[in-house]
C-alpha cells in the first residue's frame, strides 16, 4: 500500500503525542501535523516532508496536545484534524489566538458537513482539504500557500486593489520585472514557464511544461502553482478514463507583467 510506504519512508518520525526540537532549517515552514490516528499522521508527515521548504516540526494525537506543541514549538502552519478525541478540532484555533498564537491552520478532514465548512472559514483556516487525499492534492496547497506567505510578508497597501489581493490570499501586483519570487525561485526560470504559458495554444500541464522547457516536472509545477497564486494563471482538471485528474494551466495575466519575458532580478 502506497500509504504504508510513504510513512516508512518519512525518517525519524515523530510519535504521536511528541515532538521535534525547535531549532528547524533555516527558512523552512515549520509544519505541526495534528491527527488522532498515528499512522495517518506518519503518512501526512511524509507528504509534508517531501515538499520543498517544509519541515515537520511535531506531531499531536489531541487537541490539548496540538496547543502545548503550538506553544513550544511555534510552528508556521498547523495542518489539523477535525475529528480529534477530546475536543472538536475548530475549537482548538480560538484557543490559539487567545494564547496568542499566529500560526495558520490547514484542515485536512473527512468533515464534509456544511457547518464544518463554514465554521473552517470563519476562523480563518488558508485551506480545507477533505480525506481521503494523496501526496499530489497535498503538495498543491502546500506550494500555493508558500507562495501566497512570502508574497503577503512583503505586501504593501497603496489603494483598494491591494487590500482587495490581501483578502484574495494573494499579494499585490508590481510593475513588470520587479516582482520578488518566493525564496528558491529564479526570475530565468519563471520567465521561461511564462513565456511557454503565454505561447501554448489552451492549457498545458505540469509535465508537457517541462518537456517545453527542460526544466524537471516538479519545478514545472512550482512554477505554475506560483502563478495560479498570483492570478496569472487559472487552474482546470482533466478527468481521464482511470486515475486522478490532471491539473491544466493556462496564462491569463496577459498585461499584469507578473515576470514580463523573464526579466532579471
Amino acid at each position: 500500500m502506497r500509504d504504508r510506504e510513504d510513512a516508512r519512508g518519512a525518517g525519524g518520525a515523530v510519535g504521536v503525542g511528541e515532538v521535534d526540537g525547535a531549532g528547524g532549517t533555516t527558512g523552512a515552514i515549520g509544519v505541526l501535523v495534528v491527527d488522532d490516528d498515528f499512522r495517518v499522521a506518519r503518512v501526512h508527515r511524509a507528504y509534508v516532508e517531501r515538499v520543498d521548504c517544509f519541515r515537520v516540526v511535531g506531531v499531536a494525537g489531541s487537541g490539548e496536545q496540538a496547543l502545548s506543541a503550538v506553544g513550544e514549538l511555534r510552528p508556521d502552519l498547523v495542518l489539523l484534524d477535525l475529528y480529534l478525541p477530546d475536543v472538536f478540532g475548530l475549537d482548538v484555533i480560538p484557543r490559539l489566538r487567545t494564547a496568542g498564537h499566529e500560526c495558520d491552520v490547514m484542515v485536512v478532514s473527512a468533515a464534509r458537513e456544511a457547518d464544518a465548512v463554514r465554521g473552517a472559514v470563519r476562523h480563518g483556516v488558508v485551506d480545507y482539504l477533505l480525506k481521503p487525499f494523496d501526496f499530489e492534492d497535498l503538495r498543491g496547497r502546500l506550494e500555493r500557500y508558500a507562495v501566497q506567505r512570502g508574497m503577503l510578508r512583503d505586501t504593501v497597501v497603496r489603494g483598494q486593489d491591494d487590500v482587495d489581493r490581501v483578502l484574495a490570499g494573494a499579494a499585490m501586483p508590481v510593475p513588470s520585472g520587479l516582482h520578488r519570487l518566493p525564496k528558491g525561485m529564479s526570475a530565468e526560470t519563471a520567465g521561461l514557464v511564462e513565456r511557454t504559458l503565454r505561447e501554448a495554444e489552451g492549457s498545458l500541464s505540469a509535465s508537457e511544461c517541462a518537456r517545453l522547457t527542460g526544466v524537471s516536472r516538479v519545478s514545472a509545477r512550482r512554477y505554475l502553482e506560483y502563478f495560479h497564486a498570483v492570478g496569472a494563471a487559472e487552474v482546470s482538471l482533466r478527468y481521464g478514463a482511470t486515475g486522478r485528474p490532471e491539473r491544466r494551466y493556462r496564462f491569463v495575466g496577459a498585461g499584469r507583467g507578473v515576470v514580463s519575458g523573464g526579466s532579471r532580478a
